[in-house]
């Protein structure tokens, strides 16, 4: 029988499968295949590029996998593997990123602080602090998805800076939740890393926290490589190896029978045999069974109780630590002097229960195992506590000594909720706020101060904003029923309870709540600052009582604000939103939405939130400056990635630039955005409002791209329909509904819901149709079967428009108006149309115009005229990756009797200077009227300019872009 000698002098039998497995996953990581089982070191032959994965052995306790694990290194670094290990703990569990640190500390840690700060780059103060590398700055702590995104990129980097890797996980059934949620997620790319993930856990002792872990795939399959108990003839073969040759069969059996195959009771049972001195022959074997007994469970504990009190309590307080003990950390627990505790690890050592010498372990986790649960309840409890003063004292920090603290009984001592505040605000900054919230928790039934219950729910309340906004409404009140001395405390509650109740989907609540502070404050700058979070909110709700009063108030203070601070920026970046929302002139929107940008207005902010910055960029892209709109959206996510924010955060601003690029035309990249923002919101959690939002996007630019199945399965799969969030929104979710219903061809159940979409936003004044067009798809669900009101509905949609001012606005509209109006008119109406939308940025709507406009010249038989629109639509469509309307314009030629023809090239050297700047610009996005100012010409003459660019270069506005490299 082939056997193996680990780490440690342990025998490896019947592993033989399991060590090929190891062998073969190291060759392919390190470009050698092992071409036979043995040390790995033996006739390795080249074999192609080096390939990582996932390498999962699975079994009870006690079966080996620590030992085969020990092996799994042993033979990585032979072959110059750079091995990364952990091992998850039983006392552990409740440390925020526990095993992370384990794995990437030691590879980090011993450079210095510049040295570290230039490896880590923009990632330092992400995810450092998680790593016990440095200590949180302030603002705004970064969300899990962020640190999660920060250490994948720390492994990667390892990966090719070290490879190749081999990261060992030991006991992953104990590893914090924080490490294995990350280490699930990030576990699928080791294929594409030169890195090997091996993982040893018990399967059943998995958390429920993990099952991402359980469902990760191996190298074996879908299925770990499970550990089977040893064989008689491996269990003797072992006995002999420890107690000699000389035992015999029935000896050897026995021994087998007691332990039922396990190799750790089997070597701890010989071992007993060895001290007593017992022959190993069948005169001994009746004797097997008690001493079996005493190697695990209630003997172990006899047996350690024989070794002596001090001894004894030096164990209970090493079980209290868990993994890595000092040995003087554990003397402080124990209460016990220098040689006392010395002479206690000795003892310890000598019976096999730790092992080590600088930082002390169990044996075995089923040692430690059985030594906790063997201390008394309220021992266990009193050596929790002592531990907590001990870590602290030994400047381990408030954030080691919390774990120690959640295991001790209440009992109104200020320190403990001291120590638990500090620990969830470090513990909060390094991104993990479930850990966080466990120690506020604990806090809460110290319980603290009457004076301080507040401030504790107040951070209790935080630490679950994002994640669980329900359940930080309920903290967050239970804290302004406190008695708060402090205005500043009191107001950052209202602040944080509006936004809980707002993101609740609860807008009237989170209005209230501040329009009730507004009144009460008695400071102006407070008063202000409520002012501005009931204007934010209201703007936002659906059942607002009477929008025009609340417009006409926030009209009348903009205009008084200079913009001297945030709040002031912020009340005049709403005056801009809500000026869009009514369809004021396009010029009085962007005055606002710049006079709300002089001085900054961050999107990261800890105490502001992100949504009028997003307010701000979003008029810019209704008022026909998308450029404009990019360039803030491209700030305001590289903001949030600073901050470590990449979680809802960045899936909004994914997926509203995903938007942007909708409303450019650039169907293509907005699709790609908007599914990079669906896929961030999946990591938040199903049923979020961000998920709602990146789904309604998507189905929006899949309709457009002529994919009505594919927009018809995403929203059944994420339930897109009624009930919708009370919330005013972009893209308006029942509109898009609307929408997709109508594509469908279901034009009255379309007609019903667009329909109810105008009674809930026209008593509120909201009329502007680039904003959200209802009327338009209205119109086109009413010409089936009312087509007078259909086209009366189009021309009020046009009328609106033309209010706004902006030429996609009422490009769009012309554009509608003319597909539900019969007969002649309609190519005239469609050349009007047409005529706006080339002097806008909408290239989509440009193009859906063009083959609209060279449908009705056909019908009319003016055929060279029709084949030059329809040209013109088929290449803009397929610019803009509009499938369906490329398809569409195809038709219509083959009705003509004409061939689509190849998409012409653009030769923009015949363009005078003046031409291509107006060109460069319209490239852009920006609108006519900005690009006449910034060069100094008439705006009419920017439209004449624009077409002769359009005649030289053969292409339109869509096509501008790819003809100047834009």
């Amino acid at each position: 029988m082939p056997q193996y000698v680990a780490r440690a002098g342990r025998l490896l039998l019947e592993r033989e499968a399991e060590l090929i497995a190891v062998d073969e996953a190291l060759g392919e990581l390190t470009g050698l295949r092992a071409e036979s089982a043995g040390s790995g070191a033996a006739r390795d032959s080249a074999h192609g590029r080096p390939r990582g994965g996932l390498l999962a052995f699975s079994g009870p306790a006690g079966l080996g996998k620590t030992t085969l694990l020990a092996e799994t290194c042993r033979r990585a670094a032979a072959r110059g593997c750079t091995v990364l290990s952990a091992r998850g703990g039983d006392q552990e569990q409740q440390v925020a990123f526990h095993v992370a640190r384990q794995l990437l500390q030691p590879q980090l840690a011993g450079a210095g602080d510049a040295a570290l700060r230039a490896t880590l780059g923009s990632w330092y103060g992400i995810v450092g602090p998680a790593l016990g590398l440095c200590t949180a700055a302030g603002g705004a702590p970064p969300d899990p998805q962020g640190i999660g995104d920060g250490l994948d990129w720390v492994l990667t980097h390892l990966a090719v800076q070290r490879a190749p890797v081999v990261l060992v996980l030991d006991d992953a059934h104990w590893a914090d939740p924080e490490s294995l949620r990350w280490l699930s997620a990030f576990a699928p790319r080791a294929e594409d890393l030169p890195m090997l993930i091996v993982v040893g856990y018990r399967p059943d002792e998995l958390p429920a926290h993990a099952e991402s872990f359980r469902g990760l795939p191996g190298r074996s399959g879908t299925r770990p490589i499970g550990l089977e108990p040893l064989s008689a003839q491996a269990i003797g073969r072992l006995v002999r190896g420890s107690v000699g040759e000389h035992a015999d069969d029935a000896f050897c059996r026995e021994c087998w029978a007691v332990t039922a195959g396990n190799p750790f009771e089997a070597v701890e049972l010989t071992a007993k045999v060895r001290d007593r001195g017992l022959r190993p022959d069948e005169s001994s074997a009746h004797l097997l069974r008690d001493l079996a007994a005493a190697v695990k469970g209630r003997g172990l504990i006899t047996r350690l109780e024989r070794l002596g009190p001090s001894t004894v309590r030096f164990a209970w307080a090493a079980a209290v630590l868990g993994t890595s003990i000092p040995p003087a950390l554990a003397a402080s627990v124990a209460g016990l002097g220098g040689e006392e505790a010395a002479d206690a690890v000795d003892r310890l050592r000598e019976v096999r229960i730790l092992t080590g010498g600088e930082r002390l372990e169990f044996v075995h986790p089923l040692i430690a195992t059985a030594v906790y649960r063997a201390i008394p309840d309220a021992v266990r409890v009193a050596l929790h506590g002592q531990a907590a003063w001990s870590v602290v004292d030994a400047g381990f920090g408030p954030s080691m000594a919390a774990r120690h603290l959640l295991e001790t009984h209440p009992e109104a001592d200020p320190w403990v909720v001291q120590q638990l505040r500090q620990a969830a605000r470090d513990t909060l900054r390094a991104g993990a706020p479930d850990a966080a919230r466990r120690y506020l928790a604990r806090a809460l039934r110290e319980p603290p101060s009457p004076e301080e219950r507040a401030a504790v729910l107040y951070e209790l309340g935080c630490s679950s904003l994002l994640t669980e906004p329900a359940t930080t409404v309920n903290h967050l009140r239970a804290a302004l029923e406190e008695p708060i001395a402090d205005a500043a405390l009191r107001d950052g509650i209202v602040y944080r309870l509006s936004q809980s109740l707002a993101h609740s989907d609860r807008l009237g609540e989170a209005a209230d709540t501040v329009g009730q502070a507004a009144r009460t404050a008695t400071s102006a700058k407070t008063r202000l600052r409520m002012q501005e979070e009931q204007f934010m909110w209201d703007a936002f709700r659906s059942d607002e009582p009477d929008s025009p009063a609340r417009s006409r108030r926030l009209t009348r203070l903009a205009e008084r604000l200079t913009g001297r601070d945030l709040t002031e920026r912020y009340i005049i970046g709403l005056r801009a939103w809500d000026a869009t929302l009514r369809a004021e002139p396009a010029g009085t929107v962007i005055r606002h939405a710049e006079r709300a940008l002089r001085g900054g207005l961050p999107w990261a902010h800890e105490d502001f939130g992100f949504e009028v910055p997003v307010l701000v960029a979003m008029t810019f892209m209704y008022a026909d400056r998308p450029g404009r709109a990019e360039e803030l959206f491209a700030t305001g996510i590289a903001d949030f990635e600073r901050q470590g924010w990449r979680g809802a955060h960045l899936a909004f601003g994914y997926a509203l630039l995903g938007y942007v690029r909708y409303r450019r035309g650039r169907l293509t990249e907005a699709e790609d955005f908007a599914r990079d923002g669906l896929r961030l919101a999946e990591r938040v959690g199903r049923g979020t409002p961000v998920q709602w939002y990146c789904v309604a996007i998507l189905v929006e630019v899949l309709l457009a791209r002529g994919r009505t199945r594919e927009a018809t399965a995403l929203a059944e799969e994420y339930d897109f329909g009624a009930p919708f969030p009370a919330a005013v929104v972009f893209p308006d979710a029942q509109a898009v509904y609307g929408e997709l219903l109508l594509a469908r061809g279901l034009h009255k159940e379309a007609a019903a819901e667009l329909a109810a979409v105008g009674r809930r936003l026209d008593p509120r004044g909201m009329r502007n149709p680039a904003w959200c067009p209802w009327q338009l798809h209205l119109a086109l669900a009413e010409s089936h079967d009312a087509p007078d009101r259909a086209r009366a509905t189009a021309l009020e949609a046009v009328d609106r428009a033309r209010q706004f001012g902006t030429a996609s606005a009422i490009g769009s509209a012309l554009r509608t108006v003319a597909e539900v109006t019969p007969g002649s008119d309609r190519a005239k109406t469609l050349e009007e149309a047409v005529s706006y939308l080339e002097r806008s940025p909408s290239a989509y709507e440009l193009a859906r115009a063009l083959v609209d406009h060279g449908a009705a010249l056909r019908r009319t038989g003016s055929l060279h005229d029709a084949a030059e629109q329809l040209y013109r639509g088929l290449e803009s469509a397929l610019l803009c990756g509009a499938d369906g309307l490329a398809e569409r314009a195809r038709d219509e030629l083959a009705a003509a009797g004409l061939r689509p023809r190849r998409l012409r090239t653009t030769d923009t050297d015949a363009l005078t200077t003046q031409e291509r700047a107006v060109a460069a610009r319209s490239a852009r996005g920006d609108c006519p009227g900005d690009v006449a100012r910034d060069l100094g010409i008439d705006e009419r003459d920017v439209a004449l300019l624009l077409s002769a660019v359009y005649r030289k270069v053969g292409t339109d506005q869509a096509g501008l872009a790819q003809a100047l490299g834009d």
